[in-house]
């Protein structure tokens, strides 16, 4: 019998669409569910990786906290975005990548039975990890516009109450793109602090923004600087997704609930991959890595918009992916991610489970794909969703 933990958290979706195109193996299928991406990762990480094969000290389990270049490397990147100084040593803990560093603060701030307060539609892994960890997720509806989506600040902050362990928060947003900004840190800050929550700031993407603006952090708002907990990853900005490498950054008494926490569920992090990490991060020229990077994206981004333009897309603000609204198409999500991948050769995940209104959107995920490949994105769509073929258009 599945244990009671278990019973309201379903896959992901992810993992079935991408087992599947995996076993299909046919090179002519756009990969469009997955979050990975096919730019390569700094230089100066693949060269420490090498150089770490041959460094005894990397196959360890210790520190068990992380290295101390990687933990030092991560105050400083977190500090330089937020305004803040952080102590390597009391307020840094590395973690196996961002989503074991969120499960981890869950486990050592929401007692079971509380509330954490998230936006919708919002990643799966997220909600699951909420309840893995004996949280209550309470949604707040992000809406679709022409511009894009949009949460209102209050109605965000009016959701914290008596019952709220933490505001579960990330920006850009996952799968949406949604960007926060300082209306929401400042509606959150006299939120958080009447009801003494918890800001976990799920920063994987902050820098993957489209609109050329720095990241907004809640730790630069005063009023949320002393509650705010960073979870950060190198899997995203730095490309480096099978390094499983991550951080939790935030005050010193949390931070050492958050390092006891790690100590009994995964231990430590991956010795070979901890001073490549440190050194993307450490980079003179990492600001505009990470930008060339967001460029490529935003290329490709903007060309799933255009050729999906007769479409019900809501465009992103930021990220790696977007969403198609089934509902106008008269289909579910679903019925829409099989028809794509029968009829057209593309690999998209339904979002049931992704929030209160996932059911209601399949995602398309566009970085791991060049714009060359995406230009086959309207025909092919057509072929998924109308009955008869579209007529070849002139180029």
């Amino acid at each position: 019998m599945t244990v009671t933990r278990l019973r309201d958290i379903p896959g992901i979706g992810v993992d079935a669409v991408g087992d599947a195109a995996d076993a299909v193996g046919n090179p002519e299928f756009l990969r469009l569910e997955n979050l990975d991406t096919d730019l390569r990762p700094p230089a100066v990480a693949i060269a420490a990786t090498h150089a770490a094969i041959d460094n005894d000290a990397a196959n360890s389990y210790l520190p068990f906290q992380g290295h101390r270049s990687l933990r030092a490397a991560a105050a400083a990147h977190v500090g330089r975005i937020s305004g803040r100084r952080y102590d390597a040593d009391t307020e840094c803990v590395s973690v196996a990548g961002g989503l074991n560093g969120i499960l981890n603060t869950l486990l050592a701030t929401v007692e079971p039975g509380q509330e954490v307060v998230l936006c919708d539609p919002v990643y799966a892994g997220l909600v699951n990890r909420v309840r893995l960890a004996g949280g209550i997720p309470r949604f707040v509806p992000a809406q679709p516009t022409a511009d894009g989506w949009t949460i209102d600040a209050e109605r965000l902050a009016d959701a914290v109450g008596p019952d709220t362990a933490a505001v579960l928060m990330m920006g850009p947003a996952m799968p949406t793109g949604l960007v926060l900004d300082d209306r929401h840190w400042s509606a959150l800050a006299d939120a958080c602090e009447r009801h003494n929550a918890w800001l976990i700031y799920d920063a994987a993407m902050e820098r993957i923004r489209f609109d050329g603006r720095p990241p907004s952090h809640p730790a630069a708002h005063e009023g949320l600087a002393r509650r705010t907990i960073t979870v950060g990853s190198a899997s995203k900005e730095l490309r480096l997704i099978g390094w499983r490498v991550g951080w939790v950054i935030g005050p010193a008494p949390i931070i050492a609930d958050v390092r006891l926490v790690g100590l009994t569920n995964v231990v430590c992090q991956v010795g070979l991959a901890q001073d490549a990490v440190a050194a993307a991060l450490d980079a003179p020229d990492a600001d505009a890595d990470v930008a060339a990077a967001t460029a490529e994206w935003q290329r490709r981004c903007e060309m799933v918009l255009h050729q999906l333009a007769a479409y019900p897309v809501i465009r992103p603000h930021g990220g790696w992916s977007l969403l198609i609204d089934t509902r106008p198409l008269e289909l579910t999500a679903l019925e829409l991610s099989q028809r794509l991948f029968d009829r057209a050769k593309i690999a998209a995940t339904p979002m049931d489970g992704w929030g209160p209104s996932g059911r209601h959107y399949v995602r398309i995920v566009f970085a791991n794909e060049p714009v060359e490949r995406l230009t086959s994105l309207s025909e092919r769509f057509h072929l998924a969703i109308h009955d008869r073929p579209e007529a070849p258009r002139h180029r």
